[in-house]
């Protein structure tokens, strides 16, 4: 008989006075794990060639970071080495913070423009979210915003508390449960047979009022923030069509010709949600005490979720001079996503729709060097999902190929980045009382960014995950 059940039925022949007794010998019956505390952990010293400091950009030579539990107690050149402390000497390499991806999806995997959501469970779907997780962990991504599970629901939840329970590793996450998408939306199940009735990928919500409905139910269900797509479809159309191909609603708020980009009304994409609706959503989310990310590709649908005032404009492939302005001002984020558009490009189905994704990701290159040079704070989002999880840091290099300096690429991934999680003092600095997430990469990032693709070392929480 195994040893709880042994102290059960002891329990039951004896005496009420032994029943104290009993329950202290059950209790030391349990499995180890389950054990109600844990040996406190010992400091631990990283030691590394250099060391990246988020606030100046400076490289420090060399660098030392002092653990103590969860946080990190000191960073510099040199730090304490308390007695029994640790040791872990990391050799040529650079001590960074863990990265941290404001744009993923747990729920998706390679063929995400197939029937997956529809063939898949949503059990099997968090088996592969769970692998997703970890995967995203080992490349070195401690900090991550899912963006949507695509009709699984509040399964993210799930996969969050398990990983916060350390029974599964991951990264820590901010989840939606589904986006809140339109009826006919970007998300909805717009080319199946109706009468088969092919759910949603998205919540609907078409009215301010059902948004914030929806946004409760999903807090409810565990949501830690809203994410609402703004556009949806995208297409390229021929030089020289209106803005917003006629939409009055553009004059209205003063969208028209941009005189120096002939090229930014060659895209079009319609927007969903009105200014005054999306108010309601970010009003709600300030309610909660978090905040509203949004799929927007273009105007006038940015226009209005900037006046909204939400977290991030998050593919931004179309901004406007008046709408850079305002992100500048209010400190939004673009989150440009060039990961998902190069690989949609590369595995296209046809040779018609590899044209057709190029031609919108040289749009996109051409745009984001306009916004770069307006001065629009920028944050890493990756959109991995649909291309292999631990592969996204390849978001790092394309923004640097295409127009930012390395150091701002870490420098918007760490700041602006933990500022869109809301966790802008927790995560994103080796700074005393962050936590401890933290990785090491061969060389220095400030000179070859694509060493971030090659993390060797990735610490979560004080823990070691990765060596």
């Amino acid at each position: 008989m195994p040893p709880l059940f042994t102290g059960i039925f002891f329990c039951m022949k004896q005496a009420w006075e032994l029943a104290v007794l009993c329950a202290v010998l059950a209790v030391l019956a349990l499995p180890a794990s389950l054990s109600p505390q844990q040996p406190a952990q010992a400091p631990i010293v990283l030691h590394a060639a250099r060391l990246f400091e988020v606030d100046t950009g400076n490289i420090l030579r060399p660098g030392e970071i002092l653990v103590e539990g969860e946080r990190i107690r000191a960073a510099g050149t040199s730090v304490d080495h308390p007695q029994g402390a640790k040791i872990i000497d990391l050799g040529d390499t650079t001590l960074l913070p863990g990265l941290i991806d404001a744009h993923v999806h747990l729920f998706l995997h390679p063929g995400a423009e197939d029937l997956q959501t529809v063939e898949e469970s949503v059990p099997w779907r968090t088996i592969l979210a769970e692998q997703a997780a970890k995967a995203d962990l080992l490349a070195g991504f401690t900090s991550e915003r899912d963006m949507g599970t695509e009709g699984a629901g509040s399964a993210d939840t799930a996969v969050r508390d398990a990983i916060n329970e350390g029974l599964i590793p991951g990264p820590r996450l901010r989840i939606s449960g589904n986006a809140i998408d339109i009826l006919g939306g970007h998300e909805d199940a717009n080319h199946f047979n109706p009468a088969q009735h092919v759910l949603s990928n998205a919540d609907y919500a078409n009215t301010a009022e059902q948004i914030v409905a929806v946004m409760r139910e999903q807090h409810k269900e565990g949501s830690s923030f809203a994410k609402i797509y703004q556009t949806g479809p995208d297409r390229m159309v021929p030089a020289g069509s209106p803005p917003c191909l006629g939409d009055p609603v553009c004059a209205q708020i003063g969208l028209g010709p941009e005189p120096d980009d002939p090229e930014f009304w060659t895209f079009h994409t319609p927007y969903q949600y009105t200014e005054g609706q999306l108010e309601a959503a970010v009003a709600e989310a300030a309610r909660f005490d978090t905040n509203v990310g949004v799929h927007c590709q273009g105007e006038p649908a940015a226009r209005f979720a900037v006046e909204a005032g939400v977290a991030s404009i998050d593919h931004a492939t179309q901004l406007s001079s008046t709408t850079m302005q305002l992100m500048k001002q209010k400190h939004i984020p673009a989150v440009p996503t060039f990961t998902i558009f190069e690989y949609f490009a590369e595995h296209a189905p046809t040779p018609e729709a590899a044209a057709r994704e190029h031609a919108m990701l040289d749009y996109k290159v051409h745009e984001f060097r306009r916004q770069v040079a307006a001065g629009v704070p920028m944050a890493v989002g990756s959109d991995v999902g649909p291309f292999p999880h631990g592969t996204q840091a390849r978001e790092f290099e394309l923004m640097v190929k295409f127009g930012m300096t390395p150091l701002a690429v870490l420098q918007g991934d760490y700041l602006n980045g933990a500022q869109i999680l809301t966790w802008q003092n927790e995560v994103g600095k080796l700074q005393s009382g962050y936590y401890a997430d933290i990785i090491a990469v061969p060389g220095n990032p400030l000179d070859d960014i694509s060493v971030l693709e090659h993390v060797s070392f990735v610490m979560k929480n004080g823990v070691v995950v990765r060596q």
